[in-house]
């Protein structure tokens, strides 16, 4: 039998109904007293094994190697830590008209986390872009996210993280970036292993940010938090974070030609700056957030699913510009994606 595949011309990922639906059990069914300790502790250990999982991948060689094309990395790095930050900040005088303060900080939040991975190679390798560099800026963001956005946030939302706090920066440390690390030590035993499981790895990563996210949400409705968001205020949210992704994408894209960048260095910087990643984003915010992450990362998971979608009809548009006609295709690491491939949720 064949096996069953999510339609090419559905434009939801699946994996974003498996948050939503998640949410919805979060809202029927919250973890209550002992049952939200277990969950809650079960979530701290699932995030460390995940950024474990992410150090352990990250193949040294790949960094080093990708080194040698700083100035794109350093113009997503850019795009992804400053100029993204500097629109969230302009954005503090929508509230409280547009939106209320706790969906300005999961704005504002928003732009601060890194970029995406497999996606970012996914839109890239269709648009016919450059892959290699695709994939080297995705890992140098995520790997520098797990330092710069603590940092940002401690700068930038101050107080008004809700649980957030300087000893939030220690929690950092201790769930993300000493498992990070310690997948890196250990990469040399583990990484062939983690490379022949990563399907089933792979659902493990998945796994673990819906325990984030129904952790995450149960808290939110224990508290009541929800009855303080209107239809009227998503809307808002859902508009503003729409001119956000309109202005990014113009600026990677016209910004890198402004730059002098080819067409193949251009696109991988379009879809590698315009881009948060889900994954990074949601275990940062359980720790940095607590009891405050379900509204903190409203706006991160709506971005998440728009982003997608507009980034897959742009880069199916990329693949029939004229000047793609007559570029090489660049080469694609098979071992990490295949042309034409459904995006991870990153």
């Amino acid at each position: 039998m064949k096996r069953l595949q999510w339609p090419s011309w559905m434009p939801i990922d699946p994996y974003i109904l498996l948050l939503l639906g998640t949410v919805g059990l979060a809202a029927l069914l919250p973890a209550r007293g002992t049952g939200a300790d277990v969950a809650s502790g079960a979530s701290t250990a699932a995030i460390a094994f995940l950024f474990f999982l992410y150090g352990a991948r990250l193949s040294t060689r790949e960094a080093v190697e990708g080194l040698k094309h700083w100035r794109l990395h350093v113009t997503v790095l850019a795009c992804t830590f400053v100029v993204f930050p500097l629109l969230g900040l302009a954005a503090r005088g929508l509230e409280p008209v547009l939106l209320t303060h706790d969906l300005y900080t999961g704005l504002l939040f928003l732009t601060l986390v890194p970029s995406t991975i497999q996606s970012s190679i996914a839109f890239t390798s269709m648009a016919r872009g450059n892959v290699p560099a695709a994939i080297c800026a995705g890992s140098f963001s995520s790997l520098a996210g797990i330092v710069v956005t603590p940092l940002l946030a401690a700068a930038l939302l101050g107080g008004s993280g809700g649980g957030f706090s300087a000893d939030s920066l220690v929690k950092i440390v201790l769930q993300l970036l000493v498992p990070f690390l310690a997948g890196q030590v250990l990469r040399r035993w583990i990484g062939g292993f983690i490379r022949r499981h990563k399907k089933v790895l792979g659902y493990v990563d998945r796994g673990s940010i819906l325990l984030v996210v129904y952790t995450a949400f149960s808290e939110g409705m224990v508290q009541g938090i929800w009855h303080q968001v209107s239809a009227v205020r998503l809307a808002g949210l859902l508009a503003v974070e729409g001119v956000l992704l309109a202005v990014m994408l113009t600026l990677t894209w016209y910004g890198a030609k402004a730059l002098g960048f080819h067409r193949e260095d251009r696109i991988a910087i379009q879809f590698a700056g315009s881009k948060k990643s889900l994954a990074s984003g949601l275990p940062m915010a359980g720790v940095l957030f607590g009891a405050h992450a379900s509204l903190a990362v409203l706006p991160l998971m709506l971005f998440h699913q728009m982003q997608l979608m507009v980034c897959a009809v742009i880069a199916k548009r990329r693949a029939h510009d004229p000047e793609a006609a007559t570029a090489p295709v660049p080469p694609v690491a098979a071992s990490r994606i295949a042309v034409g491939t459904a995006p991870r949720s990153d």
